[in-house]
C-alpha cells in the first residue's frame, strides 16, 4: 500500500466487510480479468456465497480457485476549494482461495449466514422452506482469507 497513512487495521476491514451488502469478486480467466458484484457474508476469516452449480464463477473457481475480493464502504467526491478536490472513502482488498462447500450443515450454515445478512426479518420457517427447496440446486462457496488491507480517508 503506497499510502501507509490510510491503512487501516483488522478491526476496521472486518467491520467494513460485515456492512457491505456485496463485495466484488475478481476471478482469474488466463487472459481477461473477470469480476463480479457477489452478496458475501463472513464468519471469521472466510466469506460464504452462493451461485447456480454450474456456469462461468463455478468453471473459473475450479481452474483456479484463487480470487480477490474488494468492499468499498464510502466513497464521497469532496470540493475543498476552486483548486482542490478529494474523495473520502473505505475499502478493503482481500485475497484467498475459494473451497466448493459439499458438506450440508456447512452449505446451510453458510447460507444462513448470507440470509442473516440480507434478510434478518425474514429468517425462521421461511429459510427453512427455502433450503428444503433449493438446497440440492445451490453452490456454496467459502473463501478463505489469506490477506485482507483495509484503507480509508476519513473526513
Amino acid at each position: 500500500m503506497r499510502r501507509s497513512d490510510r491503512a487501516q487495521d483488522l478491526e476496521f476491514s472486518l467491520a467494513l466487510m460485515d456492512r457491505c451488502t456485496h463485495g466484488v469478486v475478481a476471478f482469474r480467466t488466463g487472459d481477461t480479468p473477470y469480476c463480479i458484484p457477489l452478496s458475501l457474508a463472513r464468519r471469521d476469516r472466510s466469506l460464504y456465497f452462493h451461485c447456480a452449480r454450474q456456469g462461468r464463477k463455478t468453471e473459473l473457481l475450479r481452474a483456479d480457485p484463487r480470487v480477490c475480493v474488494t468492499f468499498v464502504g464510502e466513497d464521497s467526491p469532496a470540493f475543498l476549494s476552486p483548486a482542490s478536490y478529494t474523495t473520502y472513502f473505505q475499502s478493503v482488498v482481500a485475497t484467498g482461495t475459494a473451497h466448493e462447500v459439499t458438506e450440508e450443515a456447512e452449505k446451510i450454515e453458510g447460507l444462513r449466514l448470507i440470509c442473516e445478512k440480507m434478510l434478518p426479518d425474514h429468517m425462521g420457517e421461511p429459510f427453512e422452506r427455502a433450503i428444503s427447496r433449493s438446497l440440492g440446486a445451490t453452490a456454496v462457496w467459502r473463501i478463505d482469507l489469506e490477506d485482507i488491507q483495509g484503507k480509508a480517508k476519513l473526513h
